[in-house]
């Protein structure tokens, strides 16, 4: 089988260091997208491309980063710099995305756009997706069934981006067995992870979601 080619994208918002985004970050390949080059220093990588409009990028970071490859676009554009750095990634291809500065940030626009961005990428091109501030971490929800890998009594919540149909949670306090969770409905909100090893099971039967998580949240 042809080796995996997982990318990492470098966005605007928050990012903390730390071994758990170092391991989920290991060995991908790395596109900045304008202003999330600010990070790429902080983890101590040099990104293969930067792709923008540049408006978030000082004189100072360009100097820093003046020998990565840098694909420049008019600020009125239709695709956020965010898209541009994921079409690059698939055209190169990604098989796996890891959005890192996802989340979090100054303004809550860039921060909603990022996950609705991730859940998008996710359904269009069947590719698995980590959106992640480091503290915070999110995957789309989507049919079909995947295993999360969190630590025991981490706090996360399931939102409902639409309805959703016969979603079931496994290895957590509060499971669900094939339950309909109508649209912005509160029953998926802040559970826990249980003591199962292996992570938890997310099952979904119809519809679109994001799941959020605090891997370091473990309180209460």
């Amino acid at each position: 089988m042809p080796a995996a080619t997982p990318f990492l994208i470098l966005l605007g918002g928050e990012l903390s260091p730390g071994p758990r985004l170092a391991a989920q970050i290991e060995g991908a390949r790395v596109i900045a997208a304008d202003g999330g080059m600010r990070h790429a220093a902080t983890l101590g990588l040099v990104p293969e491309l930067w792709v923008g409009d540049f408006d978030s990028s000082d004189t100072a970071l360009k100097a820093r980063f003046s020998g990565v490859e840098r694909v420049e676009h008019p600020v009125a554009k239709d695709m956020t710099d965010g898209e541009l750095a994921i079409e690059a990634a698939l055209e190169r291809g990604a098989d796996r995305l890891v959005f890192a500065g996802a989340l979090g940030g100054e303004r809550s626009d860039h921060a909603l756009q990022n996950l609705l961005l991730g859940v998008a990428a996710a359904r269009r091109h069947a590719v698995p997706v980590l959106m992640t501030s480091g503290h915070e971490e999110a995957w789309p929800v989507l049919p079909g069934g995947q295993t999360l890998d969190l630590p025991e009594g981490s706090l996360f919540s399931v939102l409902a981006l639409s309805d959703l149909e016969e979603l079931t949670l496994e290895g957590v306090q509060w499971p669900l067995t094939r339950h309909f969770v109508p649209m912005g409905h509160s029953l998926t909100l802040s559970n826990r992870v249980g003591p199962r090893g292996g992570g938890i099971g997310v099952t979904l039967g119809a519809g679109t979601g994001v799941l959020l998580a605090r891997p370091f949240d473990l309180a209460g």
